[in-house]
């Protein structure tokens, strides 16, 4: 350590003196606030108190609401209406005292006077297919949105309510207080759409060869709003886009639907007895003890004949469900049903897959191995899943996920054959949305206002769950691919996105509905930026367990970004303000490169800096204490000690120069370097990063070093290094695996790489 602290001090001395040079440039300046990269989140974080803790948890006075549901519905499979009648039981366990409840109605967003298509911008095209022309200029609106019958207290006495879009406001005959109940029905009808020509989360698609619809039923219900400490009500309208923020119950749902078909949803089924056949009774008992493969309790040439059936009759499935925050079910005769157990925690689960002939063979395959295999990654990375059981349901077009249960596309020619893009594209979003049973629907964010919460965090630990996945079925993996190949997750996906027209990037910490890029912005950033900071900034063991105890302190609770912040750095002893303010709150881009690499020689004789130090001072070379003096090759003076050969360009007069100012003892745990450098660092991009490099040397060798983000705590444009070695740096790259989304690798080098387009022009020069 004094070797280096010799070698290096005529390099601190002129740093010294150009920090003194800047520091009275800057004291003629106008003062300013405090603008480094590594200041604390204090301005944008709020004050920690009772409900929500400083160190990222919840406070001793921490609440939530309860919402408690019974419902009757019925679908009428010939018009594609729901008929709905709801009990709702609310718990105020806020300490505020409410005058009236806010209770969604995400249907009415279909409703022919809805505003959300007139917030969109539009213009005409100049070439349009017919049906979408007919679509945009010659139809009327549907009849859609809920049309709301009644809303009654218990005694059956109308309760005045106001609609609003889609918010509906019920008043209540008395406030209630802390720890009241009050109990109201709602009564409702809506007609489903078709989201595979309407769009949307939910609805019908159509088959026209056999004259069936496949459903996949959600947000069919009046659903109460969330009320909290942050947001008070969160009655944001639903626009479309913004999906949902909902208290935890406990639901009993009545389901009647067409005798022949096949039902799933949220929550335990309570009467299977009654709507299985024997047979599928018996396959489902085979099902639970089966742990490699997925057993057919419903197979291909059953669906098929159920589809020719179309039943006058009428069956009811009854689920019942616990602490979930939302419900949603699945229905077709066409539905082919399969099950397999996998095991998650020392408990059993189920998981589900149903599908239509359409989906296969790809979804027999696939569908259900997918679902177990999601459960365990998840689990994994967070908590042992509490439910009972995971749904995949294939719908065209869809990715959409409730309780328990979601829809999924990913559908096969109808010759059975699929490319890679549509079998991946399949896996990839069965685990995203499986995903989503632990962020949001445990894990209970508040997606109307925080997408990235639910949408970023469930895509990383998708990443995980993708990787872990083609290492369990490495025959589920094309020939030319070793891994799995996500499309979101690793640093060098989002580079395009990052480098793109600021003009249309907002910062991570948007709300959604405002949001340019949607996927990339509350999908692909955030997942980048977890998975960077989990390989390369804390490692995986730290980062790992900070995020499993983000993820097992708000399970079953209202978390918000501040709390996920916290809890992080709460966890782990990592001050990673830099880190969020710079990737959520802001839209720079990493830009890190090579600015300059001097290579310097040590002499024994007072280099130009010193001769000029000594003239000023009138000091004599015998009056010096022992120096080490470094040169810079190429220089004047590196010139004129060549000539008078006072550089110590080997090992030996070298050790000699420098051991002579230390003990024998000392002497032991001394390097001997041979080589010396100064390498310059630069960040044209504004993001804060660490720095890693990897030097190459003479002999083929290499080494890499990762400096630490902080190094750019005093200099957020360039920050220095010397280097003393004894073997000769040849070349240096920074980010050599790609693990930092630099979105400019062409200044990431020394020497400069030759870029294949100024190749060619140094060609054509020689041509010439």
């Amino acid at each position: 350590m004094k070797q280096i602290a010799y070698l290096c001090l005529s390099l601190i001395l002129m740093s010294s003196a150009l920090f003194a040079q800047e520091q009275e440039a800057n004291a003629l300046k106008k003062g300013h606030t405090n603008t480094n990269k590594f200041r604390q989140l204090y301005d944008e974080f709020s004050t920690p108190n009772m409900f929500r803790s400083a160190s990222g948890a919840p406070g001793p006075a921490y609440y939530q609401q309860q919402a408690d549901y019974k419902m009757d519905i019925v679908l009428d499979d010939k018009i594609s209406r729901i008929t709905g009648y709801e009990t709702i039981t609310y718990t105020n366990n806020s300490p505020d005292e409410l005058k009236y409840l806010w209770v969604q109605l995400e249907q009415n967003k279909r409703a022919k006077d809805s505003k959300s298509p007139l917030i969109e911008s539009s213009g005409v095209a100049p070439v349009m297919f017919p049906n979408a022309f007919t679509k945009e200029f010659m139809s009327e609106p549907l009849e859609r949105g809920f049309n709301i019958l009644e809303v009654n207290d218990i005694s059956g006495k109308p309760l005045p309510h106001t609609i609003n879009r889609t918010m509906m406001r019920v008043e209540l005959p008395k406030p209630m207080k802390h720890g009241d109940k009050f109990s109201f029905s709602v009564k409702w009808w809506y007609n489903i759409n078709d989201h595979v020509v309407e769009d949307g989360r939910s609805g019908y698609e159509y088959f026209p060869k056999d004259g069936n619809k496949a459903y996949v039923i959600a947000q069919f219900f009046p659903r109460m709003a969330v009320y909290s400490d942050v947001e008070g009500w969160q009655n944001s309208q639903f626009w479309g886009r913004d999906e949902f923020a909902l208290p935890f119950g406990n639901y009993e749902v009545n389901i009647t639907v067409p005798a022949d078909h096949i039902l799933d949803g949220t929550g335990v089924l309570t009467n299977r007895k009654e709507v299985y056949t024997k047979t599928m009774l018996e396959r489902y008992e085979t099902a639970k003890r089966s742990y490699d493969k997925p057993v057919l309790i419903v197979n291909q040439t059953e669906a098929e004949a159920a589809e020719k059936g179309f039943s006058e009759q009428t069956k009811t499935w009854k689920l019942k469900a616990e602490n979930v925050r939302d419900f949603g079910f699945a229905t077709s005769r066409k539905f082919i049903l399969d099950m397999m157990a996998v095991k998650i925690g020392g408990k059993d689960v189920m998981a589900v897959s149903m599908y239509p002939k359409e989906g296969n063979p790809l979804w027999e395959e696939w569908s259900t191995r997918v679902v177990a295999s999601t459960l365990e990654s998840f689990s994994r990375m967070t908590f042992d899943y509490p439910y009972h059981k995971a749904i995949s349901v294939h719908a065209k077009q869809q990715g959409m996920e409730y309780p328990m249960i979601c829809w999924n596309y990913g559908r096969p020619e109808e010759d059975g054959t699929y490319s890679d893009r549509v079998k991946y594209g399949m896996m990839g979003v069965i685990t995203h949305e499986v995903g989503h049973n632990f962020f949001p629907m445990i894990v209970n964010s508040d997606e109307r206002q925080w997408t990235w919460m639910d949408e970023g965090l469930n895509t990383f630990v998708q990443y995980v769950a993708e990787q872990d996945f083609g290492e369990k079925y490495p025959s589920a993996l094309s020939p030319q691919d070793k891994h799995f190949p996500s499309d979101r997750g690793p640093a060098k996906m989002i580079i395009p996105y990052m480098g793109g027209d600021q003009n249309f990037i907002a910062p991570i910490m948007t709300k959604g509905l405002n949001t340019y890029q949607f996927g990339n912005n509350a999908y692909g950033k955030p997942a980048t930026a977890l998975n960077i900071l989990r390989e390369t900034v804390m490692g995986r063991e730290l980062f790992d367990y900070a995020f499993k105890e983000y993820a097992n302190r708000w399970m079953f609770k209202h978390p918000t970004p501040e709390d996920f912040f916290r809890t992080m750095e709460d966890a782990s002893a990592f001050d990673l303000d830099w880190y969020w303010r710079g990737w959520f709150y802001t839209t720079d881009w990493v830009d890190i490169g090579v600015k300059e690499v001097k290579k310097y020689f040590v002499s024994d004789e007072p280099n130009a800096y010193m001769r000029e130090y000594m003239e000023e001072r009138g000091v004599k070379r015998n009056q010096l204490k022992p120096l080490v003096y470094l040169v810079e090759e190429g220089s004047e003076d590196f010139k004129e000690k060549m000539k008078t050969k006072s550089l110590l360009e080997n090992s030996k007069p070298l050790q000699e120069y420098i051991m002579d100012n230390f003990t024998p003892e000392e002497r032991k745990s001394i390097k001997e370097p041979k080589y010396f450098y100064n390498v310059t660092f630069e960040k044209p991009g504004g993001l804060v990063m660490p720095i890693i490099v990897e030097y190459t040397y003479a002999d083929g060798t290499s080494n890499q070093v990762t400096y630490p983000a902080q190094i750019w705590r005093f200099n957020d444009n360039e920050v220095s290094k010397a280097i003393a070695s004894d073997k000769e740096i040849v070349s240096i790259t920074v980010d050599p695996n790609e693990e930092t989304a630099d979105i400019d690798t062409s200044n990431n080098s020394w020497p400069q790489k030759i870029q294949q387009s100024d190749f060619d022009q140094f060609k054509e020069k020689i041509k010439g």
